[in-house]
């Protein structure tokens, strides 16, 4: 939030735009950084701008003499010069128009909602990370429950499962053209995807069920590879839910014949990213201000 008074202190009115970039500016953010984006494809930087002016608009730091402009208060003033080395929400709770600000929002929220107020640890955090990081351990909890589930079943459950994920990634086009083809004598491997109606540029998948501990050496790849050769396909997908040694990366890499490995936990993500074995518990809906409304 300092930077943000800092920009403002010279009592000039700004666009939220200017008032965005010129923060950053100030705070010496690196345009890396400024790019980072969040799971729902805003930009992470400018949303924690967009958090501190609410709040420092919340305590009267900041007013708008006009639509789309900010300019800082004389309460704004006061506490840059009282914190100039950093500014965060428990100094503006000495502000009596914030803790009342504070107040309506716990109100409102046990009006909407009956249950338990969740109390938040960080209460410096930007609300929107909090979220990404709350869906981030919702998924990672998913996937290991996901994965057990997959060890459990049996390998042609398993060999459906990835047919049924490639198909959801988009290939095997819109006729969803992709079956499994494992079992005794299927040469090495599992499943084909065809790419084209006639089949002439296929997909073939090899899926191995392997516990955690079961590494995926070179030898495995390089005999699904010659299964490859066999049918003289050009690219393979080998999906195991274990992991893959170094030397099986190695060798993948440098071969002519295009070939990619997915482990156990890219697995899961890509189930859980496609919505294969997963489904929607629930979903929440983020608002802002409607800055044209107004």
């Amino acid at each position: 939030m300092t930077p943000i008074l800092r920009v403002l202190s010279d009592g000039q009115a700004r666009t939220r735009t200017e008032l965005t970039k010129q923060a950053m500016d100030v705070l010496g953010l690196p345009e890396e950084l400024r790019a980072v984006r969040l799971g729902s494809g805003d930009l992470k930087a400018k949303g924690r701008v967009g958090w501190a002016i609410s709040h420092l608009i919340a305590a009267t730091a900041l007013a708008r003499p006009d639509n789309a402009l900010y300019v800082i208060t004389d309460v704004g003033q006061q506490l840059l010069t009282r914190y100039p080395e950093g500014l965060a929400q428990a100094q503006l709770r000495e502000v009596e128009a914030y803790r009342r600000h504070q107040a309506e929002v716990r109100a409102a929220r046990r009006e909407t909602s009956p249950s338990p107020e969740i109390e938040i640890l960080d209460e410096d955090a930007d609300p929107t990370d909090v979220i990404e990081a709350a869906i981030d351990r919702i998924h990672a909890e998913t996937g290991s429950s996901l994965l057990s589930r997959i060890l459990a079943s049996s390998p042609d459950f398993f060999e459906h499962a990835v047919v049924d994920l490639l198909l959801k990634m988009g290939y095997g086009g819109a006729e969803q053209r992709g079956r499994r083809i494992g079992g005794s004598g299927d040469g090495g491997i599992d499943g084909v995807i065809d790419q084209d109606a006639l089949g002439l540029d296929r997909v073939y998948i090899q899926a191995k069920r392997y516990s955690a501990e079961n590494t995926v050496g070179r030898e495995a790849i390089q005999a699904f590879v010659g299964a490859l050769h066999g049918v003289s396909a050009s690219k393979g997908v080998f999906i195991t839910t274990s992991r893959f040694s170094q030397g099986a990366k190695d060798y993948a890499a440098n071969i002519p014949t295009r070939t990619i490995l997915i482990d156990g936990t890219r697995l899961v993500n890509l189930m859980i990213k496609y919505r294969v074995g997963v489904q929607v518990k629930q979903s929440y809906d983020v608002v802002e201000l409607d800055e044209d409304f107004f």
